[in-house]
């Protein structure tokens, strides 16, 4: 996430925060910080927090996902074994390698 995004982010939360005081207890924090609402003050926090959430619905329609993946390092092949995969066995390589050489003699 860029920095605006989590700046944007951090004022959407202070502004549910504040709300949420304000519903529970009647207590406006922004206000009682900076001096009422009609302070100049609380007016700009009002607003920024206003204008980070409509930046913020920019992320409620972003892609999951797409901007983590990096696809600038696949080399074209596909690696479906895991940790726990099965084992291949070679105990029989050895020998068909060495009848393989043999026959070549």
């Amino acid at each position: 996430m860029d920095t605006l995004k989590r700046i944007a982010l951090a004022l959407v939360i202070i502004g549910a925060i504040n709300w949420g005081l304000i519903g529970f207890f009647q207590f406006d924090l922004v206000a009682a910080i900076f001096g009422g609402q009609d302070g100049a003050l609380a007016r700009v926090i009002y607003a920024l927090v206003g204008l980070s959430g409509l930046y913020c619905l920019t992320m409620l329609f972003d892609p999951i996902g797409d901007k983590e993946e990096d696809n600038s390092t696949q080399t074209g092949r596909l690696n479906y074994g895991t940790e726990f995969g099965e084992e291949t066995d070679l105990s029989n390589l050895k020998n068909h390698d060495q009848e393989t050489f043999n026959k070549n003699e």
